[in-house]
């Protein structure tokens, strides 16, 4: 039983980052799989530059400000907080990831291909997301003076 060699593509960091958050349970060769798939998906769908239509995914996803709960004298209160870049990636590929993961319909590639494509599109679950996020953190701006402690 011949073992095949799978010969990555050229990828980006940010490329990799994502394929390590798709990643499950070690299997870095079928995150791989899936993430080149979704690739060669996108180009079909929008017939234009796959990693062009991720990056500009990534970016409408990233979101600026979050919400953290913290407890002041015995009362919790969200305060909006700006997100550091290297959260922003973060947050951004896992928001991505979960939307996909929770639709049904299709395989994991074709899933995360729809995400990506509405996502560059300023639509989807992850975009919304990361709407709700920021009117989260707008309507709690009265709060905003309390992060210092």
């Amino acid at each position: 039983k011949a073992i095949k060699k799978f010969i990555p593509e050229e990828s980006s960091p940010m490329q990799e980052k994502f394929i390590n958050y798709i990643m499950l349970a070690g299997k870095k060769s079928t995150a791989r799989k899936i993430f080149n798939e979704t690739l060669k998906l996108i180009s079909k769908k929008t017939s234009g530059d796959p990693e062009k239509v991720f990056k500009i995914a990534i970016e409408n996803i990233k979101p600026q400000l979050e919400i953290k709960a913290k407890r002041i004298g015995g009362a919790v209160y969200q305060i909006p907080m700006e997100v550091k870049p290297d959260r922003q990636l973060a947050v951004a590929c896992r928001w991505i990831i979960q939307a996909s993961r929770n639709k049904k319909a299709g395989t994991m590639a074709q899933r995360l291909a729809n995400e990506l494509v509405e996502a560059s599109n300023e639509q989807g679950t992850a975009f919304k997301k990361k709407e709700d996020t920021h009117r989260m953190a707008q309507a709690n701006k009265a709060f905003a003076h309390l992060a210092k402690y």
